[in-house]
C-alpha cells in the first residue's frame, strides 16, 4: 500500500481511533464512493479496465492487485473469484466484506488508513516532470528500491505520474491510482533513499494534488497503520483521517488431484 479512519488527536499523533471496515458489511442505500473506492472506480471512470465475473471486479493483473467485491457477499460471491483468478492465485481486496470459506488460506493481513484532502496546499512544481510509458522500467527500478507498495508495467495507465530527477535520474515520483467518481487516489509516492529528507515527496503531493483539483475532483490517499511518519506527513499537509480499513490477501484453494 502507499507510503498507504474518524478524526482526533493533534495531527502529529498516532492514528485515532475510527471507524473500520467492518461498518461496510451491510449494504447502505447512500454508501460514499470511498467506501469501496476499487468498486466505484471499475464501475465507474476506470470501467475500462475491468475485468468481471458476476459481482466480482478485478483490475489486469499487470495494471493493478486490487479485488473489488459487492457490498454484500455470499458463497456465490467466493465462487466468482475462484473463477475469476484461477486455482492457487492470491486475490488483494480491501476491506474485505464476508469470511472466505475454511479451505481459502489467508496470506496476508495488515491495518491500513484513508486520508482525504482536508484543505491540502495542492502546487505545481516546476522540477516536477510527467512520467510516460519510457519512464516505465525507470519507475519500476525506484519503486523496487523505495517500496512505496504496488506499483506494476501498467499501473502508470491509471493516471497521471510526475517525478523529480537529479543527474537525469529519477529519484522521486507519485502519482494518480484508484479513480472513484470525483476522486482521485494519490500513491506511489516515494523518494530514493539518497535524496530522502529534502522535501521532495512533499512536493509531488501536492503537485499531484493540484492536477486533481483542477479537474475538479478531490484528492485521497491510503497508507498502512503503522507508517506513522507517513500519515503524520500527509496529515501535516492537510488530509484528514477518514477512516480505517483492512488490507487481506486470501488464496484461491488448489483443487485435490483425482485418485
Amino acid at each position: 500500500m502507499s507510503q498507504p479512519y474518524a478524526e482526533a488527536e493533534d495531527r502529529a499523533g498516532a492514528v485515532p481511533d475510527l471507524p473500520d471496515a467492518a461498518s461496510e458489511a451491510h449494504p447502505h442505500p447512500h454508501m460514499h464512493p470511498l467506501d469501496n473506492p476499487a468498486r466505484a472506480a471499475l464501475l465507474g471512470p476506470h470501467a475500462r479496465f475491468a475485468e468481471r465475473r458476476g459481482e466480482v471486479l478485478r483490475y489486469p493483473a499487470d495494471v493493478s492487485p486490487f479485488t473489488a467485491l459487492p457490498e454484500v457477499v455470499d458463497e456465490s460471491t467466493w465462487q466468482d473469484v475462484a473463477a475469476l483468478f484461477g486455482p492457487g492465485a492470491v486475490v488483494a481486496v480491501a476491506g474485505m466484506r464476508g469470511t472466505p470459506p475454511p479451505d481459502w488460506e489467508t496470506v496476508m493481513s495488515g491495518e491500513g488508513v484513508q486520508l482525504v484532502d482536508d484543505g491540502v496546499a495542492a502546487a505545481d512544481d516546476p522540477e516536477a516532470v510527467r512520467l510516460g510509458p519510457d519512464d516505465v522500467p525507470e519507475m519500476l527500478e525506484l519503486v523496487a528500491r523505495a517500496q512505496p507498495g504496488p506499483f506494476l508495467p501498467r499501473t502508470i495507465e491509471l493516471g497521471s505520474y510526475l517525478g523529480i530527477r537529479r543527474g537525469g535520474r529519477l529519484v522521486a515520483m507519485a502519482g494518480e491510482r484508484l479513480h472513484p467518481p470525483g476522486w482521485t487516489e494519490i500513491s506511489a509516492v516515494c523518494t530514493d533513499e539518497r535524496y530522502r529528507g529534502q522535501g521532495l515527496a512533499t512536493r509531488l503531493v501536492l503537485a499531484v494534488a493540484a492536477g486533481i483539483r483542477e479537474r475538479g475532483e478531490t484528492p485521497f490517499m491510503h497508507a498502512a497503520a503503522g507508517n506513522t511518519d507517513a500519515i503524520r506527513l500527509y496529515r501535516s499537509l492537510g488530509f484528514r483521517l477518514r477512516r480505517r480499513t483492512q488490507f487481506t490477501g486470501v488464496r484461491v484453494p488448489v483443487a485435490e488431484p483425482v485418485a
